[in-house]
């Protein structure tokens, strides 16, 4: 198989098994949250080194106890539920153009890679990376055309996110937020046990 018809082929098995994943979920969630560059990185560079992982652990990932990591998982959304129910809507001045960039953006940048991280880990689509990385023996390829995939959905997701951020208020999109990612966390609990 050419290197080409390799990430086209990856590409393809890696978007469709992305679209309805949690990992998308969540990037989409935080994009209604956060500035769109600030998720959109974050969860591009979580994504990358969850593809390393992946690749570089190729068939061993797969051996990794589904149980402790759902649970794990679970765990992470149910918090991050507890959160974003919890907080109220905080109104800040934007910063003088010549003032240093907020330590906000930092957090948002912070909170969205390890929640993008947590979700990805023992995924689907990093199993199968993992999977497609020791089938064909090309690890480079596969984690190109992995990572492209999930970058093109995590885009997708953003793009979709600050849509709806535009049109919705804010006090709702919380509440609606917080309660996708308690039942995302259920369900990861749920199916781990």
């Amino acid at each position: 198989m050419s290197t080409l018809s390799l990430i086209l082929s990856v590409f393809g098995v890696i978007f469709v098994a992305e679209l309805p994943d949690k990992t998308a979920l969540a990037t989409l969630v935080l994009a209604t949250r956060q500035k769109g560059w600030i998720v959109f990185t974050a969860a591009a560079a979580a994504l990358l080194v969850q593809s390393v992982l992946a690749v570089t652990l190729g068939g061993l990932l797969s051996g990794l106890p589904r149980r402790p990591v759902g649970i794990a998982a679970g765990g992470v959304f149910l918090v991050c539920a507890l959160l974003l129910g919890f907080k109220r809507e905080e109104e800040s001045a934007a910063p003088a153009p010549n003032e240093p960039v907020p330590q906000d953006d930092l957090r948002a940048f912070l909170g969205a890679f390890s929640l993008v991280f947590a979700a990805e880990w023992g995924d689907l689509t990093q199993i199968g990376t993992a999977a497609l990385a020791a089938r064909y023996g090309r690890p480079f390829v596969v984690l190109v055309g992995a990572t492209l995939a999930l970058w093109t959905v995590a885009a997708l997701a953003v793009l979709v996110g600050r849509r709806a951020h535009r049109v919705l208020d804010p006090d709702v999109t919380r509440k609606v937020a917080a309660g996708i990612f308690a039942a995302v966390g259920v369900l990861l609990v749920r199916a781990s046990w």
